[in-house]
């Protein structure tokens, strides 16, 4: 088996995980740290999780990072 099916099996894979896990991450308060930019108005809603995806990519490098060595 190639490199690139494998991964998309992997990524499929932990797509499921975080979606069956999504109760207990959102306990986290991931999506509502400070830093996330949140403007409601009437008939207009914008969020833009910047701290969020800072986190989320942190934890995320360091894994990887972990796992290579």
């Amino acid at each position: 088996m190639s490199d690139i099916p494998r991964m998309l099996i992997v990524l499929g894979v932990l797509l499921v995980l975080v979606g069956l896990a999504w109760p207990w991450i959102d306990k986290l308060g991931l999506g509502r740290l400070p830093g996330d930019i949140a403007i409601e108005r009437d008939g207009f809603r914008f969020y833009f999780p910047i701290t969020t995806m800072l986190v989320i990519s942190g934890v995320v490098t360091l894994l990887l990072w972990l796992f290579r060595k």
